[in-house]
């Protein structure tokens, strides 16, 4: 499989990802109170998608994640779309990424975003885990998704926030099912010792880690002060790159639907130096960060010098 972040890793030790997606999209007007949260904005804003894209590739991005991260084929149908209909606009959230990068920096990837089964419960399961589903449940529940983006022109899948075991042994079912583009899964946090659901990170790790289709493993959107700790259980329990994006560090209230904000945002430029240290391949920003925290990571990650080899 080729390796897509070499490129990236040679200029600066990793690969930038963008920001909270729906962050900006709400900051614009878009009305996140809906359960498909930002992938709303596929329905009624699209050109708003294209818009913050590109926001994030003049930022520096290297890489950038659709908005199809809370787009599920039952949460579609429930809107009223068709399967057909639903089935197409999963697609269109990969074309409108696509064409931002195309135009504005065409060696940028695209990495088609899969919420957890928590995710589209709309209800904070993916802080939490514990669904009471079988992996099989689960493996059925993933597998139409990914075979539609699998086929969609993404140069990665992103697994995002994946809170629990049995979900982590049935994504690595489906991407070993069939053949597609690289994948990363990145996990939800309790702690700096443990996945959302009370499972070892460096257990949840090794399970990802087992299939040859999974490019990276990491975190998402947890408090950017667990992430050095988490890399670090991370890398002792496997060799593969390592991915980690946090939120802003502000707390999901999961009954109001929105965030506790924390007064200072961190120091993202400096922090990005210490996880590409701890062996963070893609590093970036989740909920609540925006182009300005991908500059500065990509203020701190300064391309190595022609003749060294960097950090």
């Amino acid at each position: 499989m080729r390796d897509l972040l070499s490129p990236f890793v040679a200029e600066r030790g990793t690969a930038i990802l963008d920001g909270g997606l729906a962050t900006e999209l709400e900051r614009r007007g878009l009305d996140l109170a809906d359960p498909l949260w930002s992938a709303r904005a596929l329905l009624d804003r699209p050109a708003l998608v294209e818009l913050v894209h590109r926001d994030y590739l003049a930022a520096g991005a290297d890489v950038i994640t659709t908005v199809t991260y809370q787009a599920t084929v039952p949460g579609l149908l429930a809107r009223g779309l068709t399967e057909a209909d639903a089935v197409d606009l999963l697609r269109a959230g990969v074309t409108v990424a696509r064409r931002a990068r195309d135009a504005h920096r065409p060696e940028a990837l695209v990495a088609a975003s899969i919420g957890s089964y928590g995710a589209f419960l709309a209800n904070g399961a993916e802080y939490r885990g514990g669904y009471g589903l079988s992996v099989d449940a689960l493996a059925g529940w993933h597998r139409p998704r990914a075979r539609v983006l699998e086929e969609s022109g993404a140069d990665l899948l992103a697994f995002e926030t994946i809170p629990a075991r049995e979900e982590i042994e049935a994504i690595v079912r489906v991407l070993d099912e069939a053949d597609g583009p690289p994948a990363w899964i990145s996990f939800s946090a309790r702690d700096s010792v443990t996945i959302a659901d009370g499972t070892p990170i460096g257990e949840a790790a090794a399970l990802a880690a087992v299939s040859p289709r999974v490019l990276a493993v990491g975190v998402n959107c947890v408090a950017p002060e667990l992430v050095s700790p988490l890399l670090r259980n991370l890398r002792a329990a496997t060799d593969k790159p390592l991915v980690a994006y946090p939120n802003r560090g502000d707390v999901w209230d999961a009954v109001a639907r929105g965030w506790i904000v924390r007064p200072a945002a961190a120091d993202y430029a400096t922090l990005a130096k210490e996880w590409r240290q701890l062996g963070a391949r893609i590093i970036g920003g989740c909920c609540g960060t925006r182009p300005q925290d991908v500059r500065a990571i990509k203020r701190g990650l300064a391309p190595f010098p022609v003749a060294g080899n960097g950090a």
